[in-house]
Protein backbone atom coordinates (compact mmCIF):
# COMPACT_ATOMS: atom_id res chain seq x y z
CA UNK A 1 0.00 0.00 0.00
CA UNK A 2 1.23 3.50 -0.77
CA UNK A 3 0.67 6.21 1.77
CA UNK A 4 -1.12 9.29 0.57
CA UNK A 5 1.24 11.94 -0.70
CA UNK A 6 4.28 9.69 -0.39
CA UNK A 7 6.52 9.48 -3.41
CA UNK A 8 8.56 6.35 -3.87
CA UNK A 9 12.26 6.89 -3.24
CA UNK A 10 14.35 7.11 -6.37
CA UNK A 11 11.41 8.19 -8.53
CA UNK A 12 12.73 11.13 -10.47
CA UNK A 13 10.75 13.83 -12.14
CA UNK A 14 9.79 12.08 -15.39
CA UNK A 15 9.46 15.23 -17.41
CA UNK A 16 12.90 16.19 -16.10
CA UNK A 17 14.41 12.92 -17.33
CA UNK A 18 12.65 13.41 -20.64
CA UNK A 19 13.71 17.06 -20.78
CA UNK A 20 16.05 16.75 -23.80
CA UNK A 21 13.30 14.99 -25.77
CA UNK A 22 10.69 17.51 -24.71
CA UNK A 23 12.87 20.50 -25.63
CA UNK A 24 13.74 18.99 -29.01
CA UNK A 25 10.09 18.25 -29.71
CA UNK A 26 9.11 21.76 -28.63
CA UNK A 27 11.51 23.33 -31.11
CA UNK A 28 10.61 21.01 -33.97
CA UNK A 29 6.89 21.40 -33.22
CA UNK A 30 7.14 25.09 -34.04
CA UNK A 31 8.84 24.20 -37.31
CA UNK A 32 6.66 21.26 -38.33
CA UNK A 33 3.46 23.14 -37.54
CA UNK A 34 4.47 25.42 -40.38
CA UNK A 35 3.89 22.54 -42.82
CA UNK A 36 0.07 22.49 -42.71
CA UNK A 37 -0.03 26.26 -42.21
CA UNK A 38 1.94 26.99 -45.37
CA UNK A 39 0.34 24.29 -47.51
CA UNK A 40 -3.19 25.18 -46.41
CA UNK A 41 -2.66 28.84 -47.24
CA UNK A 42 -0.84 28.40 -50.55
CA UNK A 43 -2.58 25.36 -52.05
CA UNK A 44 -6.08 25.28 -53.40
CA UNK A 45 -8.58 23.35 -51.32
CA UNK A 46 -8.66 20.48 -53.80
CA UNK A 47 -4.85 20.15 -53.82
CA UNK A 48 -4.64 20.45 -50.05
CA UNK A 49 -7.29 17.74 -49.76
CA UNK A 50 -5.15 15.56 -52.04
CA UNK A 51 -2.11 16.16 -49.84
CA UNK A 52 -4.08 15.09 -46.74
CA UNK A 53 -5.38 11.98 -48.54
CA UNK A 54 -1.87 10.92 -49.50
CA UNK A 55 -0.55 11.25 -45.97
CA UNK A 56 -3.65 9.60 -44.51
CA UNK A 57 -2.88 6.44 -46.48
CA UNK A 58 0.88 6.53 -45.83
CA UNK A 59 0.48 7.15 -42.10
CA UNK A 60 -2.00 4.31 -41.77
CA UNK A 61 0.41 1.85 -43.38
CA UNK A 62 3.55 3.07 -41.63
CA UNK A 63 1.88 2.88 -38.21
CA UNK A 64 0.43 -0.60 -38.75
CA UNK A 65 3.19 -2.47 -40.56
CA UNK A 66 5.98 -2.03 -37.94
CA UNK A 67 3.75 -4.29 -35.82
CA UNK A 68 5.05 -3.05 -32.50
CA UNK A 69 8.63 -4.14 -33.20
CA UNK A 70 10.32 -0.73 -32.73
CA UNK A 71 8.49 -0.21 -29.41
CA UNK A 72 9.62 -3.63 -28.16
CA UNK A 73 13.11 -2.25 -27.52
CA UNK A 74 11.69 -0.37 -24.51
CA UNK A 75 11.08 -3.75 -22.89
CA UNK A 76 14.21 -5.65 -23.94
CA UNK A 77 17.01 -3.07 -24.10
CA UNK A 78 16.89 -1.95 -20.41
CA UNK A 79 17.02 -5.63 -19.40
CA UNK A 80 19.94 -6.66 -21.63
CA UNK A 81 23.66 -5.91 -21.65
CA UNK A 82 24.05 -6.44 -25.41
CA UNK A 83 21.38 -4.38 -27.14
CA UNK A 84 22.42 -4.42 -30.81
CA UNK A 85 20.43 -7.51 -31.88
CA UNK A 86 17.17 -5.96 -30.64
CA UNK A 87 17.83 -2.81 -32.64
CA UNK A 88 18.81 -4.70 -35.77
CA UNK A 89 15.75 -6.94 -35.54
CA UNK A 90 13.59 -3.82 -35.41
CA UNK A 91 15.33 -2.24 -38.39
CA UNK A 92 15.06 -5.39 -40.49
CA UNK A 93 11.43 -5.88 -39.57
CA UNK A 94 10.41 -2.30 -40.38
CA UNK A 95 12.40 -2.35 -43.63
CA UNK A 96 10.50 -5.44 -44.72
CA UNK A 97 7.30 -3.66 -43.78
CA UNK A 98 8.42 -0.71 -45.89
CA UNK A 99 8.83 -2.98 -48.92
CA UNK A 100 5.30 -4.30 -48.40
CA UNK A 101 3.94 -0.74 -48.01
CA UNK A 102 5.67 0.50 -51.14
CA UNK A 103 4.46 -2.47 -53.19
CA UNK A 104 0.90 -2.10 -51.96
CA UNK A 105 0.84 1.63 -52.64
CA UNK A 106 2.24 1.18 -56.14
CA UNK A 107 -0.64 -1.05 -57.15
CA UNK A 108 -3.40 0.62 -55.10
CA UNK A 109 -2.64 4.10 -56.38
CA UNK A 110 -3.14 2.97 -59.95
CA UNK A 111 -6.94 2.70 -59.82
CA UNK A 112 -8.21 1.53 -56.41
CA UNK A 113 -7.44 4.57 -54.26
CA UNK A 114 -8.27 7.21 -56.91
CA UNK A 115 -11.65 5.54 -57.35
CA UNK A 116 -12.30 5.16 -53.61
CA UNK A 117 -11.42 8.80 -52.87
CA UNK A 118 -13.08 10.05 -56.07
CA UNK A 119 -9.80 11.79 -56.84
CA UNK A 120 -8.13 10.65 -60.11
CA UNK A 121 -5.10 12.89 -59.51
CA UNK A 122 -3.83 10.50 -56.80
CA UNK A 123 -2.33 8.19 -59.42
CA UNK A 124 0.19 10.90 -60.35
CA UNK A 125 1.90 10.49 -56.98
CA UNK A 126 2.38 6.71 -56.87
CA UNK A 127 6.17 6.71 -57.38
CA UNK A 128 7.24 9.28 -54.74
CA UNK A 129 4.62 8.08 -52.25
CA UNK A 130 5.78 4.46 -52.55
CA UNK A 131 9.43 5.49 -52.06
CA UNK A 132 8.54 7.71 -49.13
CA UNK A 133 6.69 4.88 -47.37
CA UNK A 134 9.60 2.48 -47.92
CA UNK A 135 12.31 4.70 -46.45
CA UNK A 136 10.13 6.18 -43.73
CA UNK A 137 9.44 2.68 -42.41
CA UNK A 138 13.10 1.67 -42.59
CA UNK A 139 14.24 4.52 -40.36
CA UNK A 140 11.47 4.34 -37.78
CA UNK A 141 13.35 2.62 -34.91
CA UNK A 142 16.12 5.24 -34.59
CA UNK A 143 14.91 7.52 -31.80
CA UNK A 144 13.13 4.74 -29.89
CA UNK A 145 16.29 2.64 -29.84
CA UNK A 146 18.36 5.54 -28.54
CA UNK A 147 15.81 6.37 -25.84
CA UNK A 148 15.67 2.74 -24.70
CA UNK A 149 19.41 2.99 -23.92
CA UNK A 150 18.85 6.08 -21.81
CA UNK A 151 20.44 8.24 -24.54
CA UNK A 152 17.72 10.86 -24.40
CA UNK A 153 20.08 13.64 -25.46
CA UNK A 154 21.09 11.77 -28.63
CA UNK A 155 17.45 10.92 -29.36
CA UNK A 156 16.55 14.58 -28.91
CA UNK A 157 19.22 15.64 -31.41
CA UNK A 158 17.89 13.12 -33.92
CA UNK A 159 14.35 14.40 -33.49
CA UNK A 160 15.53 17.99 -33.83
CA UNK A 161 17.60 17.47 -36.97
CA UNK A 162 15.14 15.11 -38.64
CA UNK A 163 11.98 17.13 -38.05
CA UNK A 164 13.68 20.39 -38.94
CA UNK A 165 14.92 19.05 -42.28
CA UNK A 166 11.51 17.54 -43.04
CA UNK A 167 9.78 20.86 -42.38
CA UNK A 168 12.22 22.73 -44.59
CA UNK A 169 11.94 20.19 -47.40
CA UNK A 170 8.14 20.32 -47.39
CA UNK A 171 7.68 24.07 -46.97
CA UNK A 172 10.45 25.73 -48.97
CA UNK A 173 9.58 24.10 -52.34
CA UNK A 174 5.98 25.32 -52.06
CA UNK A 175 7.16 28.83 -51.23
CA UNK A 176 9.36 28.68 -54.33
CA UNK A 177 6.38 27.71 -56.48
CA UNK A 178 6.92 23.95 -56.73
CA UNK A 179 3.80 21.80 -57.05
CA UNK A 180 2.73 19.00 -54.71
CA UNK A 181 4.35 16.31 -56.87
CA UNK A 182 7.75 17.96 -56.50
CA UNK A 183 7.26 18.18 -52.74
CA UNK A 184 6.54 14.44 -52.53
CA UNK A 185 9.73 13.58 -54.44
CA UNK A 186 11.72 15.86 -52.13
CA UNK A 187 10.31 14.30 -48.96
CA UNK A 188 11.00 10.81 -50.35
CA UNK A 189 14.66 11.76 -50.83
CA UNK A 190 14.82 13.03 -47.26
CA UNK A 191 13.36 9.75 -45.94
CA UNK A 192 16.04 7.81 -47.83
CA UNK A 193 18.85 9.79 -46.17
CA UNK A 194 17.26 9.35 -42.74
CA UNK A 195 17.00 5.59 -43.28
CA UNK A 196 20.70 5.34 -44.13
CA UNK A 197 21.63 7.39 -41.07
CA UNK A 198 19.49 5.17 -38.83
CA UNK A 199 21.30 1.99 -39.91
CA UNK A 200 24.74 3.56 -39.38
CA UNK A 201 23.93 5.01 -35.94
CA UNK A 202 22.37 1.87 -34.51
CA UNK A 203 25.02 -0.52 -35.83
CA UNK A 204 27.91 1.52 -34.45
CA UNK A 205 26.24 2.68 -31.23
CA UNK A 206 25.57 -0.70 -29.59
CA UNK A 207 27.20 -4.07 -28.92
CA UNK A 208 26.26 -7.66 -29.64
CA UNK A 209 25.48 -9.72 -32.74
CA UNK A 210 23.50 -8.28 -35.63
CA UNK A 211 21.02 -11.12 -35.47
CA UNK A 212 20.05 -13.74 -32.91
CA UNK A 213 17.30 -16.15 -33.87
CA UNK A 214 16.25 -16.91 -30.30
CA UNK A 215 16.15 -13.25 -29.31
CA UNK A 216 14.25 -12.43 -32.50
CA UNK A 217 11.56 -14.95 -31.61
CA UNK A 218 11.32 -13.54 -28.08
CA UNK A 219 11.00 -10.06 -29.49
CA UNK A 220 8.38 -11.20 -31.97
CA UNK A 221 6.41 -12.98 -29.25
CA UNK A 222 6.42 -9.82 -27.15
CA UNK A 223 5.52 -7.55 -30.07
CA UNK A 224 2.75 -9.77 -31.45
CA UNK A 225 -0.09 -8.70 -29.10
CA UNK A 226 0.89 -5.05 -29.32
CA UNK A 227 1.31 -5.31 -33.10
CA UNK A 228 -2.14 -6.80 -33.47
CA UNK A 229 -3.49 -4.06 -31.22
CA UNK A 230 -1.92 -1.38 -33.42
CA UNK A 231 -3.16 -3.14 -36.57
CA UNK A 232 -6.67 -2.73 -35.17
CA UNK A 233 -6.16 0.65 -33.50
CA UNK A 234 -4.79 2.70 -36.39
CA UNK A 235 -7.48 1.83 -38.97
CA UNK A 236 -10.04 2.40 -36.21
CA UNK A 237 -8.61 5.84 -35.36
CA UNK A 238 -8.47 6.88 -38.99
CA UNK A 239 -11.79 5.28 -39.98
CA UNK A 240 -13.69 8.55 -39.62
CA UNK A 241 -11.23 10.29 -41.96
CA UNK A 242 -11.42 7.50 -44.54
CA UNK A 243 -15.22 7.61 -44.47
CA UNK A 244 -15.33 11.39 -44.89
CA UNK A 245 -12.68 11.29 -47.62
CA UNK A 246 -14.41 8.45 -49.43
CA UNK A 247 -17.91 9.94 -49.33
CA UNK A 248 -17.21 13.65 -49.78
CA UNK A 249 -15.24 15.84 -52.17
CA UNK A 250 -11.53 16.51 -51.52
CA UNK A 251 -12.41 20.11 -50.69
CA UNK A 252 -14.71 18.99 -47.88
CA UNK A 253 -12.12 16.53 -46.63
CA UNK A 254 -9.60 19.38 -46.52
CA UNK A 255 -11.89 21.23 -44.10
CA UNK A 256 -12.39 18.11 -42.00
CA UNK A 257 -8.68 17.30 -41.92
CA UNK A 258 -7.92 20.78 -40.59
CA UNK A 259 -10.56 20.25 -37.92
CA UNK A 260 -8.75 17.05 -36.92
CA UNK A 261 -5.47 18.94 -36.56
CA UNK A 262 -3.89 18.65 -33.13
CA UNK A 263 -1.01 20.53 -31.67
CA UNK A 264 1.94 18.15 -31.38
CA UNK A 265 1.15 17.60 -27.71
CA UNK A 266 1.76 13.86 -27.83
CA UNK A 267 5.23 14.38 -29.29
CA UNK A 268 6.02 17.22 -26.93
CA UNK A 269 5.04 15.70 -23.60
CA UNK A 270 3.08 12.46 -23.71
CA UNK A 271 5.36 10.36 -25.89
CA UNK A 272 8.71 11.12 -24.19
CA UNK A 273 7.12 10.91 -20.75
CA UNK A 274 5.52 7.58 -21.60
CA UNK A 275 8.79 6.29 -23.04
CA UNK A 276 10.79 7.30 -19.97
CA UNK A 277 8.04 5.81 -17.79
CA UNK A 278 8.42 2.48 -19.61
CA UNK A 279 12.19 2.51 -19.18
CA UNK A 280 11.83 3.41 -15.50
CA UNK A 281 9.38 0.58 -14.87
CA UNK A 282 11.81 -1.81 -16.57
CA UNK A 283 14.60 -0.61 -14.30
CA UNK A 284 12.41 -1.03 -11.21
CA UNK A 285 11.47 -4.56 -12.25
CA UNK A 286 15.10 -5.47 -12.84
CA UNK A 287 16.03 -4.09 -9.41
CA UNK A 288 13.13 -5.85 -7.65
CA UNK A 289 11.51 -2.56 -6.65
CA UNK A 290 8.14 -2.85 -8.34
CA UNK A 291 6.44 -1.53 -5.20
CA UNK A 292 7.60 1.89 -6.42
CA UNK A 293 5.84 1.55 -9.80
CA UNK A 294 2.51 2.99 -8.68
CA UNK A 295 4.22 6.10 -7.33
CA UNK A 296 5.99 6.56 -10.66
CA UNK A 297 2.70 6.39 -12.54
CA UNK A 298 1.02 8.82 -10.14
CA UNK A 299 3.81 11.31 -10.67
CA UNK A 300 3.53 11.01 -14.45
CA UNK A 301 -0.22 11.70 -14.33
CA UNK A 302 0.34 14.67 -12.04
CA UNK A 303 2.88 16.23 -14.37
CA UNK A 304 0.91 15.63 -17.57
CA UNK A 305 -2.36 16.90 -16.10
CA UNK A 306 -0.80 20.23 -15.14
CA UNK A 307 -0.31 20.91 -18.84
CA UNK A 308 -3.05 19.00 -20.66
CA UNK A 309 -6.13 19.90 -18.63
CA UNK A 310 -5.76 23.70 -19.01
CA UNK A 311 -4.60 23.38 -22.61
CA UNK A 312 -7.73 21.44 -23.56
CA UNK A 313 -9.97 24.09 -22.00
CA UNK A 314 -8.09 26.90 -23.74
CA UNK A 315 -8.31 25.27 -27.16
CA UNK A 316 -12.04 24.65 -26.83
CA UNK A 317 -12.69 28.33 -26.08
CA UNK A 318 -10.42 29.88 -28.72
CA UNK A 319 -10.95 27.28 -31.47
CA UNK A 320 -12.22 29.78 -34.10
CA UNK A 321 -9.34 32.21 -33.52
CA UNK A 322 -6.85 29.36 -33.43
CA UNK A 323 -7.97 27.73 -36.68
CA UNK A 324 -8.17 31.01 -38.59
CA UNK A 325 -4.75 32.10 -37.32
CA UNK A 326 -3.07 28.88 -38.43
CA UNK A 327 -4.90 28.03 -41.63
CA UNK A 328 -6.75 31.12 -42.83
CA UNK A 329 -10.33 32.36 -43.05
CA UNK A 330 -11.43 29.67 -45.51
CA UNK A 331 -11.02 27.03 -42.79
CA UNK A 332 -13.23 28.72 -40.17
CA UNK A 333 -15.92 25.96 -40.56
CA UNK A 334 -13.31 23.51 -39.23
CA UNK A 335 -13.43 25.05 -35.73
CA UNK A 336 -16.39 23.01 -34.51
CA UNK A 337 -14.74 19.75 -35.55
CA UNK A 338 -11.54 20.89 -33.85
CA UNK A 339 -13.35 21.48 -30.56
CA UNK A 340 -14.53 17.88 -30.39
CA UNK A 341 -11.10 16.58 -31.31
CA UNK A 342 -9.58 18.28 -28.26
CA UNK A 343 -10.80 15.31 -26.18
CA UNK A 344 -7.53 13.60 -27.14
CA UNK A 345 -5.60 16.20 -25.11
CA UNK A 346 -7.52 15.29 -21.96
CA UNK A 347 -7.05 11.56 -22.50
CA UNK A 348 -3.30 12.10 -22.82
CA UNK A 349 -3.11 12.78 -19.08
CA UNK A 350 -3.23 9.00 -18.53
CA UNK A 351 -0.20 7.15 -20.00
CA UNK A 352 -1.79 3.76 -19.30
CA UNK A 353 -0.64 2.11 -22.51
CA UNK A 354 2.99 2.73 -21.57
CA UNK A 355 2.46 0.95 -18.25
CA UNK A 356 0.82 -2.06 -19.89
CA UNK A 357 3.59 -2.34 -22.47
CA UNK A 358 6.28 -2.07 -19.80
CA UNK A 359 4.56 -4.79 -17.76
CA UNK A 360 4.15 -7.08 -20.79
CA UNK A 361 0.37 -6.77 -20.54
CA UNK A 362 -0.11 -5.80 -24.18
CA UNK A 363 -2.96 -8.28 -24.64
CA UNK A 364 -5.19 -5.82 -22.82
CA UNK A 365 -4.32 -3.16 -25.40
CA UNK A 366 -5.28 -5.63 -28.11
CA UNK A 367 -8.65 -6.37 -26.49
CA UNK A 368 -9.35 -2.67 -25.98
CA UNK A 369 -8.57 -1.86 -29.60
CA UNK A 370 -10.74 -4.73 -30.83
CA UNK A 371 -13.68 -3.36 -28.85
CA UNK A 372 -13.01 0.14 -30.18
CA UNK A 373 -12.95 -1.16 -33.74
CA UNK A 374 -16.26 -2.94 -33.21
CA UNK A 375 -17.80 0.24 -31.79
CA UNK A 376 -16.33 2.49 -34.50
CA UNK A 377 -17.90 0.79 -37.53
CA UNK A 378 -21.56 1.38 -36.64
CA UNK A 379 -20.85 4.74 -34.98
CA UNK A 380 -19.03 6.22 -37.97
CA UNK A 381 -21.62 4.92 -40.41
CA UNK A 382 -24.50 6.32 -38.37
CA UNK A 383 -22.68 9.52 -37.42
CA UNK A 384 -21.67 10.55 -40.94
CA UNK A 385 -25.04 9.54 -42.36
CA UNK A 386 -27.02 11.54 -39.79
CA UNK A 387 -24.74 14.41 -38.76
CA UNK A 388 -22.07 14.74 -41.45
CA UNK A 389 -18.66 16.00 -40.31
CA UNK A 390 -19.72 16.44 -36.68
CA UNK A 391 -21.00 12.87 -36.61
CA UNK A 392 -17.65 11.64 -37.88
CA UNK A 393 -15.55 13.41 -35.25
CA UNK A 394 -18.10 12.59 -32.55
CA UNK A 395 -17.88 8.87 -33.29
CA UNK A 396 -14.11 9.06 -32.99
CA UNK A 397 -14.29 10.85 -29.63
CA UNK A 398 -16.72 8.28 -28.17
CA UNK A 399 -14.53 5.33 -29.15
CA UNK A 400 -11.44 7.01 -27.70
CA UNK A 401 -13.23 7.40 -24.37
CA UNK A 402 -14.30 3.75 -24.47
CA UNK A 403 -10.76 2.56 -25.18
CA UNK A 404 -9.09 4.61 -22.44
CA UNK A 405 -11.69 3.44 -19.92
CA UNK A 406 -10.97 -0.20 -20.74
CA UNK A 407 -7.23 0.30 -20.31
CA UNK A 408 -7.76 2.00 -16.98
CA UNK A 409 -9.62 -1.09 -15.77
CA UNK A 410 -6.42 -3.11 -16.36
CA UNK A 411 -4.14 -0.65 -14.57
CA UNK A 412 -4.66 -1.98 -11.04
CA UNK A 413 -3.37 -5.47 -11.80
CA UNK A 414 -0.44 -4.18 -13.86
CA UNK A 415 0.80 -2.00 -10.98
CA UNK A 416 0.06 -4.45 -8.14
CA UNK A 417 3.12 -6.76 -8.09
CA UNK A 418 2.33 -8.31 -4.70
CA UNK A 419 -1.04 -9.68 -5.80
CA UNK A 420 -3.04 -7.33 -3.55
CA UNK A 421 -4.81 -4.98 -5.94
CA UNK A 422 -4.19 -1.29 -5.34
CA UNK A 423 -7.19 1.02 -5.39
CA UNK A 424 -7.62 3.81 -7.91
CA UNK A 425 -7.27 6.21 -5.00
CA UNK A 426 -3.68 4.98 -4.67
CA UNK A 427 -2.98 4.96 -8.41
CA UNK A 428 -4.19 8.45 -9.35
CA UNK A 429 -3.34 11.87 -7.84
CA UNK A 430 -6.97 12.81 -7.15
CA UNK A 431 -6.24 15.83 -4.97
CA UNK A 432 -3.82 17.30 -7.51
CA UNK A 433 -6.29 16.66 -10.33
CA UNK A 434 -9.01 18.48 -8.39
CA UNK A 435 -6.73 21.47 -7.85
CA UNK A 436 -5.78 21.54 -11.52
CA UNK A 437 -9.42 21.33 -12.62
CA UNK A 438 -10.45 24.12 -10.27
CA UNK A 439 -7.66 26.38 -11.51
CA UNK A 440 -8.61 25.60 -15.11
CA UNK A 441 -12.26 26.49 -14.50
CA UNK A 442 -11.34 29.85 -12.96
CA UNK A 443 -8.93 30.62 -15.81
CA UNK A 444 -11.59 29.68 -18.38
CA UNK A 445 -14.10 32.09 -16.82
CA UNK A 446 -11.52 34.87 -17.01
CA UNK A 447 -10.74 33.97 -20.62
CA UNK A 448 -14.40 34.02 -21.66
CA UNK A 449 -14.84 37.47 -20.15
CA UNK A 450 -11.74 38.93 -21.78
CA UNK A 451 -12.47 37.21 -25.10
CA UNK A 452 -15.97 38.70 -25.28
CA UNK A 453 -14.66 42.18 -24.56
CA UNK A 454 -11.69 41.87 -26.91
CA UNK A 455 -13.84 40.64 -29.79
CA UNK A 456 -15.74 43.93 -29.83
CA UNK A 457 -12.54 45.95 -29.71
CA UNK A 458 -10.72 43.91 -32.36
CA UNK A 459 -13.71 44.16 -34.73
CA UNK A 460 -13.02 47.89 -35.15
CA UNK A 461 -9.41 47.31 -36.20
CA UNK A 462 -8.41 46.77 -39.82
CA UNK A 463 -5.54 44.21 -39.66
CA UNK A 464 -6.45 40.63 -40.55
CA UNK A 465 -3.15 39.05 -41.63
CA UNK A 466 -1.29 36.08 -40.17
CA UNK A 467 0.68 38.03 -37.56
CA UNK A 468 -2.43 39.86 -36.40
CA UNK A 469 -4.37 36.62 -36.03
CA UNK A 470 -1.52 34.95 -34.19
CA UNK A 471 -1.18 37.93 -31.87
CA UNK A 472 -4.85 37.60 -30.91
CA UNK A 473 -4.35 33.96 -29.92
CA UNK A 474 -1.14 34.90 -28.09
CA UNK A 475 -2.90 37.61 -26.06
CA UNK A 476 -5.72 35.26 -25.12
CA UNK A 477 -3.17 32.60 -24.22
CA UNK A 478 -1.28 35.04 -22.00
CA UNK A 479 -4.49 36.00 -20.20
CA UNK A 480 -5.51 32.38 -19.70
CA UNK A 481 -2.06 31.20 -18.67
CA UNK A 482 -1.64 34.02 -16.15
CA UNK A 483 -5.04 33.34 -14.61
CA UNK A 484 -4.31 29.61 -14.43
CA UNK A 485 -0.93 30.01 -12.76
CA UNK A 486 -2.34 32.52 -10.27
CA UNK A 487 -5.16 30.12 -9.43
CA UNK A 488 -2.63 27.33 -8.85
CA UNK A 489 -0.55 29.61 -6.66
CA UNK A 490 -3.62 30.49 -4.61
CA UNK A 491 -4.20 26.75 -4.14
CA UNK A 492 -0.71 26.34 -2.71
CA UNK A 493 1.07 24.96 -5.78
CA UNK A 494 4.54 26.35 -6.37
CA UNK A 495 4.38 27.61 -9.95
CA UNK A 496 8.15 27.32 -10.40
CA UNK A 497 7.89 23.58 -9.70
CA UNK A 498 5.90 23.08 -12.89
CA UNK A 499 9.03 23.77 -14.91
CA UNK A 500 11.65 22.26 -12.62
CA UNK A 501 11.01 19.62 -9.95
CA UNK A 502 7.65 19.21 -8.21
CA UNK A 503 9.26 19.36 -4.78
CA UNK A 504 6.68 19.80 -2.14
CA UNK A 505 3.78 18.85 -4.39
CA UNK A 506 1.67 15.91 -3.41
CA UNK A 507 0.69 13.51 -6.15
CA UNK A 508 -2.43 12.66 -4.21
Amino acid sequence: MIAEGKKAPGVSFLLGKAKPLVIARLITAVLTTAIPMVLARLLELHVYGTYKQLFLVVQTLTYVLPFGFPQSVYFFAPRSEHKRPFFMHSMMFTTLGGVLAATGLWFAMGELLPRFFSNPTLSEYRVPVALYALFLMSGKPLEMSLTSQGKTRAAAICYLVSDTLRAVIMVVPVLLGMNLLGVMYAVAGFAALRSLASWLVLIKGSTGPLYDRQLFLRQLTYALPFGLAVAILIPQQYAHQFVVSGTMAPEVFALYAVGCFQLPIVDLLYTPTSEVLMVRLGELERAGLMQEAAGTFRQAVLELSRFFVPLAAFLVVVAPEFIVALFGEKFLPSAQVFRVGVVSVLLATLPVDGVLRARNETRHILISNAVKAAVTVPLVYFGVRQFGLMGAIGSWAITELVGKTMLMLCLRRALSPTGELLSYRELLPWRALLVTTGATVLATLVLLSVRGFAANEWAHLAPSGLLWRLSQVAVLGLVFGTAYLLALRMAGVRVSSLLTHPRGQRAA
